[in-house]
């Protein structure tokens, strides 16, 4: 659901392989006869630089936190003990036999990736209805009124029984054991991995999918690697657990909030970038975690105390969304006609000027990149000035205006942004995320 929480490194196979199948793709399709691809290849290039490695980093943090939490790390000792790594009088075999387990681990959560991503083109459409997105919301609150303590959320303990008990020994065994971990641990990863997969699904790329959900699965394995490989005794189970646990709650909620003003943009109007505002999301946010949002339990007795947790909850949630919507409202930008595409053509016609569209809805991230980064950029902005400027709004599926445009400009996905010359021609198409520098070269070419 809408990235922009995490953080750094994917594995060494999955860049290369990603760098490979996407060689052959440009970022902006430019027409043969009017100018060449060379700004094209600039932009794959960062975008590649960009997105695996934030996906990786985020996907394997959000594995490796997981595994910290109380449905997860009392699982580590018990899990090793099981497949037989501590008993093993070889390093090399105790190191065989973790390796086994979290390849397991990580052969479980790969499949629900490349899914994800090969069926994400369906994501685009199922987000732009309102009410998907409010179910959406509803889920995470759900989940994260679960990570903070509201209530218990956990399998059947004969269900548990029965996959702990799978496998048999040996490294097959381990791995096996690995494959059903995933699935006893489903009340922690459940949260996490649902926000993964729906940014996956937005990705439509099943080998980046792929890779996010191996990095995941790494992070959340690790800690099994380390105390079954090399015999680590681990910090006891204590209160800290619980921290960690309350603090993916309040992740998912933040996450929750934010997909409520997708749905109701006007929600999230008061947002703007300024050092004043984030100063003040961030008071907000202090006052949240002193009421008692991350260390204080809604199993402690007296009311107050209750209410004092669940109001600072509030408090962190709107501290965090309307922190995410400041940092995505542009400093500035180019000047965007308030005119509908067919207007803004019939303008650019009579006054014989270039036209740019941008199709863009509130649940495109990369759509609000380009807001960012890109047409906000002074260097940007002042050469499309000669431009007709117009933003198409496909947030919601209820309008026919905009998929009749969508239809007639064949366009299947976000962001796209189309560059019209002076006499009505399309010259260039842009299906993702480009850079200022890059997307400066494509405007100067166009006549």
């Amino acid at each position: 659901m809408q990235k922009r929480l995490l953080g750094t490194s994917l594995t060494f196979a999955a860049l290369l392989a990603s760098a490979t199948a996407w060689a052959d793709e440009s970022v902006c399709r430019v027409a043969a006869d009017a100018l060449s691809g060379s700004a094209s290849t600039d932009a794959f290039t960062r975008a590649v630089g960009q997105g695996p490695l934030y996906a990786g980093g985020a996907a394997f943090l959000g594995g490796l936190a997981t595994s910290l939490t109380p449905c997860v790390y009392p699982m580590i000792a018990v899990t090793v003990s099981v497949f037989g790594a501590h008993q093993t009088r070889s390093r090399a075999r105790g190191l065989a036999l973790s390796a086994a387990f979290v390849l397991g681990i990580v052969a479980m959560f790969v499949p629900a990736g490349v899914i994800a991503g090969m069926t994400g083109g369906l994501f685009g459409a199922i987000l732009q209805s309102r009410a998907v997105l409010l179910g959406i919301s509803a889920l995470f609150l759900a989940l994260g009124a679960s990570m903070l303590g509201a209530f218990e959320f956990a399998l059947p303990s004969r269900l548990v029984n029965r996959l702990s008990q799978a496998g048999g020994i040996g490294l097959r065994g381990a791995f096996v054991l690995g494959l059903v971990s995933g699935i006893i641990a489903a009340p922690c990863t459940g949260p996490v991995l649902t926000g993964i997969l729906l940014w996956i699904g937005k990705s439509q790329d099943a080998l980046m999918g792929a890779g996010a959900m191996a990095a995941f699965g790494l992070g959340l394995g690790l800690p099994f690697f380390v105390v079954g490989a090399f015999a680590v005794q681990l910090p006891k189970s204590g209160r800290w657990m619980v921290h960690v646990k309350s603090l993916l709650g309040l992740v998912l909620v933040i996450v929750a909030l934010h997909f409520i003003t997708t749905a109701f943009p006007q929600l999230g109007a008061y947002a703007i970038r300024s050092p004043g505002f984030f100063a003040a999301m961030g008071a907000l946010a202090v006052v949240g975690l002193l009421l008692g949002a991350l260390h204080r339990s809604f199993d402690e007795p007296g009311w107050r105390r209750k209410l004092g947790k669940g109001i600072g909850i509030a408090c962190v949630g709107v501290a965090g969304v309307g922190t995410l919507a400041g940092l995505s409202k542009p400093a500035s930008s180019l000047a965007w006609e308030s005119l509908s595409y067919a207007n803004a053509r019939e303008k650019a016609s009579k006054e014989g000027r270039p036209l740019l569209v941008d199709f863009t809805a509130e649940w495109c991230q990369a759509c609000k990149k380009l807001d960012r980064a890109t047409f906000s950029a002074p260097m940007v902005a002042s050469e499309a000035g000669r431009f007709v400027a117009v933003k198409v709004d496909a947030t919601h599926d209820d309008d026919p205006e905009v998929e009749q445009v969508k239809d007639e400009l064949e366009v299947v996905g976000l962001p796209t942004v189309l560059l019209f010359d002076s006499a009505g021609k399309e010259v260039v198409r842009c299906t993702d995320f480009v850079p200022a520098e890059s997307f400066l070269t494509v405007l100067e070419r166009v006549e």
